[in-house]
């Protein structure tokens, strides 16, 4: 290239004012304050202005082979307004950002200090609201937890006494067998575990006799029957005998020492309050509890898996005011995230969609965005930008 061809693509380009502009406007030497003002309010407009500009000096020549010059020349007015505009919406959304971020700060430290107020003021209700809500729960239908906890407290506490009086007669009968003396410690714990399996299987045989009876089922009656026959036979037998065996020395005493219970006397007696101690805890809460603790070891589920209406309410660690207004926050702090973003990057973006207008003005002879945009949703992506410059561009030549 010679020194006239270069002196002229120079001139004409605005080279040495363009590049004192930039050296100006990037500040090496400035302070820091101005440095850092320079390069956020004026590098980017300055670099649209200077793109703009080289791509109106190239558009002057289209213009003799351009059908419509008329409305290019308008085009190329407008979109120099477009820049303009930008640029200032540009410097304003710098300021409106730095005030929506201190609103955004101030609403966040306003959050915190109330969240935590109120988590405070949850934390210290929160026993008397698990009363309540328990307390609700006991009285409105649904599954009797109230009855399983009895019916298996009641299980654990019959088990723990039969313990006690078998642990004896067990240790005896397991060492004339082993050969061996038994510790209590060894035979405790299994005989524990087996009492307390005998007496819930006690309790199990009697709720599905009573579910034959209710639905009268004459072969399950008679078979269920003879089974709670023999579950009262060996509870009679082996654990009510005892305490029987243990009155005896209270009627010996009030009948001066001539009292003889007998075999008949002694089960008659043991059957008596199996009866009555099965009959008493059945009703009260074994015959609400005993299906649902069946129903949980055979998996077949408790509950009903619909939603009724008037279901009983769900116990929770916090408030419906409090989740309402934690919910009432996280919408907030979506809300203003957005809006944040949207002073954050509209601003800058404004500047280079009017720059990048001025490209495809002069190669494409229409706007690639339209201006003012007014949030990121109006950012669109490459492949859709590239679909309507390609469906522009077959329209014209059809």
């Amino acid at each position: 290239m010679s020194p006239e061809a270069q002196f002229w693509i120079e001139t004409i380009a605005l080279w040495q004012p363009l590049s004192s502009a930039f050296l100006f406007v990037w500040g090496a030497g400035d302070p820091v304050w101005l440095l850092a003002l320079k390069r956020i309010f004026l590098v980017m407009p300055l670099g649209a202005v200077a793109l703009a500009y080289w791509t109106t000096v190239l558009s002057v020549p289209t213009i003799v082979v351009r059908a419509k010059r008329r409305m290019f020349v308008n085009q190329v007015l407008v979109t120099w307004w477009d820049l303009a505009r930008a640029t200032f919406t540009f410097w304003g959304g710098v300021l409106r950002f730095m005030l929506r971020l201190v609103i955004s700060l101030m609403g966040a430290v306003q959050i915190l200090v109330m969240g935590v107020w109120a988590l405070i003021q949850e934390l210290v209700l929160l026993p008397l609201r698990l009363i309540r809500n328990v307390g609700a729960n006991a009285l409105s239908p649904g599954v009797p937890w109230i009855a399983v906890a009895m019916t298996f407290f009641w299980c654990v506490f019959e088990a723990t006494i039969f313990t006690y009086v078998m642990t004896s007669l067990v240790i005896d009968t397991l060492s004339n067998l082993a050969g061996t003396e038994m510790t209590e410690a060894a035979v405790r714990i299994p005989l524990f575990l087996f009492m307390f399996f005998i007496v819930l299987g006690s309790y199990a045989v009697l709720s599905t006799f009573t579910a034959a009876v209710r639905s009268r089922d004459w072969p399950t009656i008679v078979k269920i029957g003879v089974v709670e026959l023999v579950a009262m036979f060996v509870e009679v037998v082996f654990l009510y005998r005892e305490f029987v065996d243990a009155l005896v020395p209270w009627f010996a005493q009030h009948t001066s020492g001539n009292f003889e219970l007998g075999i008949v006397g002694t089960l008659a007696i043991a059957g008596t309050t199996w009866l009555g101690i099965r009959s008493l805890s059945w009703f009260l809460f074994a015959n609400s509890g005993t299906p649902t603790i069946m129903a949980i070891i055979s998996r077949q589920g408790v509950g009903s898996r619909d939603a009724a209406n008037g279901a009983p309410p769900v116990t929770s660690l916090f408030s419906e005011s409090f989740t309402g207004r934690l919910r009432k926050e996280f919408e907030w702090v979506a809300t203003e995230g957005e809006r944040l973003l949207d002073a954050f990057l509209v601003p800058p973006m404004q500047v280079v969609a009017a720059a990048l207008n001025f490209v495809t003005l002069l190669v494409a002879n229409r706007h690639l965005l339209d201006l003012p945009l007014q949030s990121v949703r109006d950012f669109k992506d490459a492949r859709t930008l590239a679909k309507e410059l390609t469906e522009s561009r077959l329209r014209k030549a059809a």
